[in-house]
């Protein structure tokens, strides 16, 4: 499985949606969504990050996130997608004042 479609995966069950409601929220023809939607998942074929961009607005969380190789930095990248810009501000802050001491 691509990383790709282990992340996508992943924030699909975490929001409770079928691969074939996901594809439709994301723009993806009836006919064909669930089909899409799962070899996308499996790594048989790579969405466009047009698409994944939309992927991304329905499922709450940085685009970014089905990019990350390192699980650690993929699930900070889905807890901050969570956030208000504000609290992002301030766990961004309490990082780099980690990084001084």
């Amino acid at each position: 499985m691509s990383v790709i479609g282990k992340r996508l995966k992943q924030a699909r069950v975490n929001s409770g949606l079928s691969q074939e409601a996901l594809g439709l929220e994301a723009g993806l023809e009836a006919d064909s969504a669930s089909a899409r939607m799962n070899r996308y998942e499996v790594g048989t074929r790579a969405p466009t990050h047009e698409l994944m961009e939309r992927v991304a607005k329905v499922l709450g969380v940085p685009v970014s996130f089905f990019y990350e190789t390192d699980n650690t930095i993929a699930e900070l990248l889905m807890v901050m997608g969570k956030l208000s810009k504000g609290e992002r501000v301030k766990l961004l802050d309490a990082a780099r004042r980690s990084l001084k001491r």
